[in-house]
C-alpha cells in the first residue's frame, strides 16, 4: 500500500519539487497551496507521470482550513504518513519600519501554519508512526538583517522540532528539520540583489549563495524518508546542492560557576580597547 504525504505550499519552489519527486516513489501526494490553478497544474503533472495525487486549496494560517484539509485527506486515503509543512512567505523590512501586518503575516504562515498542520495530523499519524519534516533557514539559525519576522519564525520552528522530536518519539514519529539553500521564486530576488551588491564592490559572491536547485532538496527528502532508523529524529540538516551539513543543537559554552570569571575577563578586555 502506498504511503500518503502532505506537503503544504507545494505549488512552486522546493515544495513543488518535493511533491513531484516523492510522487515517483511509494507515495500518494497531497498538493496544497492558495491558488487552485497552480494546485491543479502540479496534480496533473503527477498524474501524467503515473503518480497519485489530490489537491487541496487552503491557507495554512487559517486553522479551520487546515482542519478541513486533514479531514478531506483522511476521507480519501484513510492515513497520513508524512507531513512537510513547507508553506512560506516573505515580508522583508528593517525592524523599525516593519508593520504589524508584515510581522503577523510571516509568523502566521511559517510558524502557526506548521503548528496547525502538525496538531491536526497527529491523531492520525500516532497510530502507525510517520515523519514530520519542518523547514527552517539560516535566518533562523543565525539571523538575517531585514528579516526579523522570518528569522523569528524559523527559529521558532527549531524549538518546535526539538520539543516534538522528544515528545513524539514514543509514537514512532520522527521530527526533523531541513535548512534548504536553493534557487527558487522566493530566493531568486535576494540572490540577484546580492550579486549586484558584491559586483558593485568588485567582490565575489560569498560561496554560501552559490546555491543548488530545488530538486536537490527533493532528492535529500527522499533519501531521509527512506532511512529506517527510529533514532534519526531531532536533527537539522543544511542542504545546498549535493552538500549536506548537520547542524548541532545549541549547548552552553561555559558553566554557571564561571560567569563571574567571564565578566571579569570581558571587562578587562573592554578596558584595554
Amino acid at each position: 500500500m502506498k504511503k500518503v504525504a502532505i506537503i503544504t505550499g507545494s505549488t512552486r519552489g522546493i515544495g513543488r519539487s518535493i511533491a513531484l519527486h516523492l510522487a515517483k516513489t511509494n507515495y500518494q501526494i497531497v498538493v496544497n497551496g492558495t491558488k487552485q490553478t497552480l494546485i491543479d497544474e502540479v496534480v496533473q503533472k503527477i498524474q501524467q507521470a503515473g503518480g497519485e495525487a489530490m489537491g487541496y486549496l487552503a491557507n495554512v494560517a487559517d486553522p479551520t482550513a487546515v482542519t478541513a484539509m486533514i479531514d478531506a485527506v483522511m476521507a480519501r486515503y484513510g492515513r497520513i504518513d508524512v507531513l512537510i509543512p513547507n508553506a512560506g512567505n516573505l515580508q522583508d523590512q528593517k525592524c523599525l519600519r516593519m508593520t504589524d501586518e508584515e510581522w503577523k503575516s510571516v509568523l502566521d504562515v511559517h510558524l502557526n501554519g506548521a503548528f496547525y498542520s502538525i496538531q491536526r495530523v497527529l491523531p492520525h499519524m500516532q497510530k502507525s508512526g510517520g515523519d514530520i519534516l519542518l523547514m527552517t533557514s539560516t535566518a533562523g539559525l543565525s539571523g538575517s538583517i531585514g528579516q526579523v519576522n522570518y528569522s523569528a519564525a524559523k527559529a521558532g520552528v527549531l524549538g518546535m522540532m526539538w520539543t516534538l522530536s522528544a515528545e513524539l518519539k514514543r509514537n514512532s514519529i520522527r521530527v526533523n528539520t531541513i535548512s534548504p539553500a536553493a534557487l527558487t521564486d522566493m530566493t531568486k530576488p535576494v540572490i540577484e540583489h546580492l550579486k549586484e551588491k558584491y559586483a558593485s564592490k568588485n567582490e565575489p559572491l560569498p560561496e554560501f549563495w552559490n546555491v543548488g536547485e530545488a530538486d536537490d532538496i527533493a532528492r535529500f527528502v527522499i533519501a531521509l524518508l527512506a532511512q529506517q532508523d527510529e533514532d534519526l529524529t531531532g536533527e537539522i540538516f543544511g542542504v545546498n546542492g549535493s552538500k549536506v551539513t548537520k547542524w548541532q543543537k545549541l549547548v552552553p559554552s561555559f558553566s554557571e560557576n564561571s560567569i563571574d570569571a567571564f565578566f571579569t575577563t570581558w571587562k578587562s578586555q573592554k578596558g584595554s580597547e
